[in-house]
């Protein structure tokens, strides 16, 4: 048998099931989405302050909920500027980084 060295982290925040997730390129940010329509931003720097429950930085929603809404993907850019997160509605969701907000909503995906 393999001791373990620690017991996993846990980031709670989401109140559906998680669909998505994605590393940031520079390995400080991971991004989740669910089915609570919501993408959330969590700092995963080993050394960040606070506890795993507030390690959520900001919460970017999609379209009004309902279940062709909810956001199903999420992939940072490649300089981590911008954040896309795929829609069952056929959209892709894109937000502005710098600006935190909903920057391009692409019909037909």
């Amino acid at each position: 048998m393999r001791k373990r060295d620690a017991d996993p982290d846990v980031l709670e925040g989401h109140i559906d099931s998680v669909t998505g997730l994605d590393v940031s390129k520079d390995g400080n940010f991971l991004a989740t989405n669910a089915m609570d329509n919501t993408v959330r931003i969590w700092d995963v720097r080993p050394f960040a302050s606070g506890t795993n429950r507030n390690r959520c930085l900001r919460v970017l929603r999609g379209a009004t909920h309902n279940f062709e809404k909810n956001l199903l993907r999420v992939r940072w850019s490649q300089k981590d500027a911008m954040l896309a997160a795929g829609s069952a509605d056929q959209n892709v969701n894109i937000w502005d980084m710098r600006q935190l907000q909903l920057a391009y909503r692409l019909p037909g995906h």
